[in-house]
């Protein structure tokens, strides 16, 4: 499985879209960076797509949008993610992660690795 490359500007992109509520934050993935709540993760970077852990209807509503399309490697995405179109304004990327935590939020609080 090939990794893509991202940039340094790729990372701070990803880290200023990143709803910053109680509970969020931003971890290393893989070379990369995801977003947490709870400890579950609802947002990451792969390569240069964002993609967001989205409910089903949510996930319809943006496979819906032009550009949308699965999220992670091409041979094994991620189930139940979308990457977002990357002609998303910050506003629309932010508003889609937000629609991500307040989804993920639901899930039990993974524990903490010790």
């Amino acid at each position: 499985m090939k990794m893509p490359k991202h940039s340094d500007e790729d990372k701070a992109r990803f880290r200023a879209l990143v709803p910053e509520t109680p509970g969020v934050e931003v971890k290393p993935m893989f070379g990369s960076v995801g977003a947490f709540v709870n400890g579950n993760m609802f947002a990451g970077l792969f390569g240069t797509d964002l993609g967001v852990k989205l409910d089903e209807e949510s996930k319809a509503e943006l496979a819906a949008i032009e550009g949308s399309g699965p999220f992670g490697p091409e041979e094994r995405p991620m189930n139940g993610w979308l990457s977002m179109p990357a002609s998303f304004s910050a506003e629309e990327a932010t508003a889609w992660m937000e629609r991500a935590r307040e989804h993920v939020a639901t899930f039990p609080p993974k524990p903490k690795k010790k």
